[in-house]
């Protein structure tokens, strides 16, 4: 046979493998197969698996006025009883016992001019109403005696024992004497109007407090020329500033399309920024009947209906007009979620509590509603992230993804 036909020929011996090459290709296939495998497994149940995007809601501290509240604005403490303290006469100050801050009386005294002349005036007044009362009581005296002398002239005159004459002297002096006790007591009445008078010029020099209140600002200090409207030269029209504390009233600015939300006697809830902590209640005291014409306002006042030393004059506030009254026990703040947040599972309340990129099946005990907020009893703290709307298809442990903002 030719050498070229044996290479032909077909060997039966089964003892002879696969070349390499098939061998390579069937582990690829079988490793394939198995990642195949691997990646439904894994992206069905594991990492692999799409996250839900979602959004989210911090649980936190609420006050039940939020709810209620059918508008907001913003304003200052304002005193409705504020005064510029001056004096009546022009003088040099010569005592001044208040400073910013300070608290007093109505009628106390506040400061003092330098008033030496008009005590002594005063003194002078006082004396010549003690001459006049001394010369009263001469007049008085001499009406005595002359009423004597006339009686017993009466009653010898009847018996013909003196004569007419001296019976007409004793009555023109009885007449005399009552002349000289009315003018007594005219000069008297005379002296009296002049210490008056001083006691006027006097109170002058005293700067009393026009009501109880407290000093706000000091313009003027001892030594310093002090005058009526400021009419001296270099003088001091005032010397203090005042406010009544309780006439305290937040004036805030109430856009005119707003106005038909607000009324006379509509309760309200005060926050002052220098008082975060507390929440104060407040009722509509008036609308002033007029508009800015520059802001599109109107000036509301609303008054406090609890005081506190704390609130001054000019501090920052905002005011929650509300649609009726809070409860005693709506004035605490109670933590609360969006009732979008909830879910309801077996007749259960949960909450999807997020934790890194996964979330936890919380279950809650809920309170009453406050508009699109409910109170939580137990199940969550303040500042937690719940999930909003969470998805049907959203488990406990599931992965989501937070929407940026």
């Amino acid at each position: 046979m030719s050498p070229d036909l044996d290479k032909l020929r077909i060997s039966r011996s089964g003892a002879e493998r696969p070349p390499a090459a098939s061998r390579r290709t069937r582990l690829f296939l079988i490793l394939g197969g198995a990642a195949f495998l691997l990646f439904i497994v894994l992206y069905l149940w594991g990492p692999l698996r799409p996250a839900p995007e979602v959004s989210t809601a911090v649980v936190a501290k609420v006050y039940p006025a939020q709810a209620y509240a059918v508008l907001n604005a913003s304003g200052y403490v304002v005193a409705q009883r504020k005064a510029a303290v001056s004096s009546k006469s022009t003088g040099r100050l010569a005592f001044l016992g208040v400073e910013e801050g300070s608290r007093l009386k109505k009628g106390e005294v506040l400061a003092t001019l330098e008033n030496e002349d008009l005590v002594a005036a005063r003194d002078q007044s006082q004396a010549q109403i003690n001459e006049a009362k001394a010369g009263l009581a001469q007049a008085q005296a001499e009406q005595h005696d002359a009423q004597l002398q006339y009686d017993r002239y009466k009653t010898l005159v009847a018996k013909d024992l003196v004569a007419r004459q001296d019976y007409d002297t004793a009555v023109a002096r009885l007449d005399k004497a009552k002349a000289g006790v009315a003018a007594a007591r005219a000069r008297i009445n005379t002296a009296k109007a002049g210490l008056a008078n001083a006691q006027a010029s006097l109170e002058y020099s005293y700067i009393r407090s026009p009501f109880d209140g407290v000093v706000l600002t000091k313009y003027a200090e001892v030594g310093e020329v002090v005058a009526p409207f400021g009419a001296a030269v270099n003088a001091r029209a005032a010397v203090v500033t005042m406010a009544d504390l309780d006439s305290l009233m937040v004036e805030a600015d109430v856009a005119e399309a707003n106005l038909d939300k607000v009324h006379v006697g509509q309760p309200c809830e005060i926050t002052l920024d220098a008082i975060p902590d507390k929440r104060f209640p407040g009722q509509v005291h008036m609308i002033v009947p007029t508009a800015d014409r520059s802001k599109a306002t109107v000036l509301t006042k609303v008054k406090f209906l609890e005081s506190d030393d704390r609130i001054l004059p000019e501090m920052s506030s905002k005011v929650a007009f509300l649609s009726r009254p809070l409860k005693p026990g709506e004035r605490r703040a109670r933590l609360a979620l969006p009732q979008a947040a909830v879910v309801t599972r077996d007749g259960r309340s949960f909450a999807f509590l997020l934790q890194g990129n996964r979330v936890q099946l919380k279950p809650l005990t809920l309170g009453p509603k406050m508009g699109d907020l409910v109170e939580i009893g137990q199940g969550l703290k303040e500042g937690d992230k719940v999930v909003l709307k969470p998805p049907a298809s959203l488990e406990d442990g599931s992965r989501v993804k937070v929407k940026t903002p």
